[in-house]
């Protein structure tokens, strides 16, 4: 499994890509030169630390914040064909883009080809803000959704405000439906269980040159999907999968049953009897800020690579 991290690359500079703050100067990473996705963060909306949580997983992290904790997206890069592209729109946006960018060779522009939501919930939509003309004031950038999710932008300010300005155009997708990115890149979203109050969600199948990876930030339970996702993983290479919640302890001891994700104890279980190789492409993200396995030292997090599973880590970048 060929996998990297960018902080081997720290110590290296990419000329053209040195962005500098206040007393500091920071060193990019090299850009890539193959088809790859980049994790650029593995949190749930709300984000780590959560705004109003008084809890020790959050204490420290108010006084002391964790620059690697953002919340759950990808990039994905085509150098060949020198397009890059985005799985949400978070409120971490700014610094996720900057990342991307950095791993684009030839690219003058910080700004993804496209961006892919799967759903109208404020960790995954809500960084659109930044291409208005409070901010980028962006030129016609891209935005693949379903279609309630686009007749949401659409008939929501501020939102609509993006369209009328022409910030953001908006592609419409169909369940199941592939686009074709670029020679490289195959793109097929499919729609999951959710909580659905203003647009449908999606998961998507992103398929490279070589490999091919799965990615559900967010689904109900395994059983209400219509697919089998034992099914599902044995087809692709990687499964990046809803990982909010570790077990029931975590919020209280609250009836499992009741809470609209698969329990990672739960999908397990159901992983149990898989071969080791198939164990292997399981990825949890998109942590809740109660999650033991944003700490990679818990014992929970011991206890998920134990069983050959893998945790997504910020940074990771993986060739497709």
């Amino acid at each position: 499994m060929k996998f990297f991290n960018l902080v081997l690359f720290l110590s290296m500079l990419v000329p053209g890509k040195q962005a500098s703050g206040p007393g500091e100067s920071v060193i990019l990473p090299p850009a890539s030169t193959e088809t790859s996705l980049i994790i650029l963060g593995t949190v749930q909306d709300a984000g780590s630390p959560q705004i109003g949580c008084k809890k020790d997983c959050c204490k420290n992290l108010f006084l002391h914040p964790d620059k690697n904790r953002k919340v759950v997206s990808l990039g994905l890069i085509d150098p060949k064909n020198n397009k890059k592209f985005l799985f949400e729109a978070t409120p971490d946006m700014p610094a996720q883009l900057r990342t991307l960018y950095s791993f684009s060779p030839g690219s003058e522009k910080e700004t993804p080809d496209a961006i892919f939501l799967t759903h109208a919930h404020i960790g995954h939509y809500t960084g659109l803000m930044y291409f208005g003309k409070e901010a980028m004031n962006a030129s016609s950038i891209p935005i693949y959704a379903m279609p309630r999710m686009k007749t949401f932008l659409e008939q929501n300010g501020p939102w609509s405000q993006l369209l009328t300005n022409k910030n953001i155009l908006i592609e419409g997708m169909s369940d199941e439906k592939e686009i074709q990115l670029t020679p490289n890149l195959k793109i097929t979203p499919f729609t999951v269980p959710h909580r659905d109050e203003f647009s449908e969600t999606v998961g998507y199948r992103i398929t490279g040159p070589g490999k091919t990876a799965l990615f559900i930030p967010d689904i109900d339970k395994w059983e209400k999907w219509k697919t089998n996702i034992i099914e599902a993983i044995a087809k692709v290479d990687y499964a990046f999968i809803d990982g909010t919640f570790y077990d029931a302890a975590e919020i209280n001891n609250r009836d499992i049953s009741e809470i609209p994700h698969p329990f990672i104890i739960e999908s397990m279980k159901l992983f149990k009897d898989l071969a080791p190789a198939e164990k292997k492409k399981v990825y949890f993200i998109h942590f809740n800020h109660t999650n033991p396995l944003l700490n990679k030292k818990s014992r929970q997090a011991t206890e998920v690579m134990k069983n050959g599973f893998n945790i997504a880590a910020i940074n990771d970048i993986i060739k497709l």
